[in-house]
């Protein structure tokens, strides 16, 4: 029994010192606890940023990769051109463009030749020299003739039919030579057998064009000459013509 007092302090002095205690380490705890939460909430943070971050890079490389990848598709689908400016068209500097127009009668053909970067043109065609009367006898006899340009020839209001082909630079010098000579040789028109359109035939089998009979009206005489040949645009001629 002399003990008991002495344990009941000790129980006291024990109790009294848990008491003081315990307030210091419960707002420690929960500062710590507190401290972790913030860190993990930081964490958390720095993570989805750089998540993000990821993604961006991700779809900007994506991104780069498509426009790299057409652009080498457009590159290879449509090369540059290694063509010099200013080389010209490949159908060919010159032409020679059979021609139909209306006229009084029958109607008329002719031709157009030059170089397409000019606007002048020369004509050719065969016709009566004179007007009604000498083309009346024409039917009946041979009259004197023209070979160049007559009226209308270059009025596009009076335009039937037309076929156009083109000629290289030393294909064209030796037609256009041929037509020269054509018009120098064919001092005399006539109705049935040497008419316009037996005159621009010559010049079109010259160049190697199939070519119809001469008796067609002009505008049909064109526009058979177009059909027989396929509607071909480049003439390039042999060696032998």
């Amino acid at each position: 029994m002399a003990n008991t007092p002495k344990r009941l302090g000790r129980c006291w002095l024990a109790g009294f010192t848990l008491a003081l205690l315990l307030p210091w380490h419960i707002p420690s705890a929960s500062a710590q606890e507190s401290a972790s939460a913030h860190e993990i909430d930081a964490r958390a943070g720095s993570e989805r940023l750089i998540s993000r971050l990821r993604d961006v890079n991700k779809r900007t490389a994506d991104a780069n990769a498509l426009v790299s990848s057409e652009a080498s598709l457009e590159s290879k689908s449509t090369p540059r051109s290694t063509r010099k400016p200013g080389t010209g068209s490949a159908k060919g500097p010159y032409y020679v463009d059979f021609r139909a127009r209306t006229a009084a009668s029958w109607g008329h053909a002719f031709v157009w030749f030059g170089k397409t970067s000019q606007r002048e043109v020369e004509v050719a065609g065969l016709t009566p020299a004179g007007d009604t009367l000498e083309y009346v006898l024409g039917y009946v006899t041979w009259v004197p003739s023209e070979t160049g340009a007559s009226y209308g020839d270059l009025d596009p209001e009076y335009l039937t039919a037309s076929y156009r082909v083109y000629l290289n630079e030393p294909d064209a010098k030796r037609v256009f030579a041929y037509i020269k000579k054509l018009q120098a040789s064919s001092p005399v028109w006539s109705a049935e057998i040497s008419n316009c359109t037996s005159f621009i035939g010559s010049i079109a089998d010259f160049m190697g064009l199939k070519v119809p009979v001469r008796w067609l009206r002009p505008e049909e005489y064109v526009n058979s000459l177009k059909t027989m040949n396929g509607g071909i645009q480049i003439v390039r001629l042999s060696p032998e013509q």
